[in-house]
């Protein structure tokens, strides 16, 4: 799996993300190339500007760390067409040139920081991750989303 704290990995996100433009089309899935932007942007958004999202009650956390959180810091891969947890919904077109100019700053910003800066970061669904688990989260979600548009 790709090292999204490595220059070169992260380097390699923002080539495939310029490489899409506004009337991609995904080769699955119902979202338009301006919404997976904006939705791989709220990954993010947690981490750098958690009041814009609700915090999950204790059950639903429990929940999440149960279930959820094993398959999301893992490295196997999702699978096409993987139900869309409702705090990641985006509705409606996005601006396509914010959204990737969001998107990049958000995965310039994480390499600079690096793997220490997120060794035993407070995820916003999860509780206390290591740097290799914050590192699966990011890239897979990325690699996802960059793969169902075909770059």
């Amino acid at each position: 799996m790709e090292n999204v704290f490595d220059a070169k990995d992260a380097q390699n996100y923002i080539d495939r993300i310029n490489k899409l433009i506004e009337d991609t089309h995904g080769l699955w899935g119902k979202m338009t190339v301006d919404q997976m932007l904006a939705h791989c942007c709220i990954t993010y958004e947690m981490v750098y500007e958690p009041e814009k999202h609700k915090k999950p009650g204790s059950i639903a956390k429990f929940i999440l760390k149960r279930f959820v959180k094993p398959k999301v810091v893992g490295e196997k891969a999702y699978p096409r067409d993987s139900p869309t947890s409702p705090q990641f919904l985006v509705t409606g077109r996005k601006n396509f040139n914010d959204e990737k100019k969001r998107l990049i700053g958000y995965i310039q910003k994480t390499q600079q920081l690096g793997a220490s800066a997120f060794d035993g970061k407070e995820s916003f669904s999860f509780g206390k991750l290591n740097s290799n688990e914050w590192n699966n989260m990011f890239a897979k979600h990325l690699n996802h989303h960059l793969s169902q548009f075909g770059v």
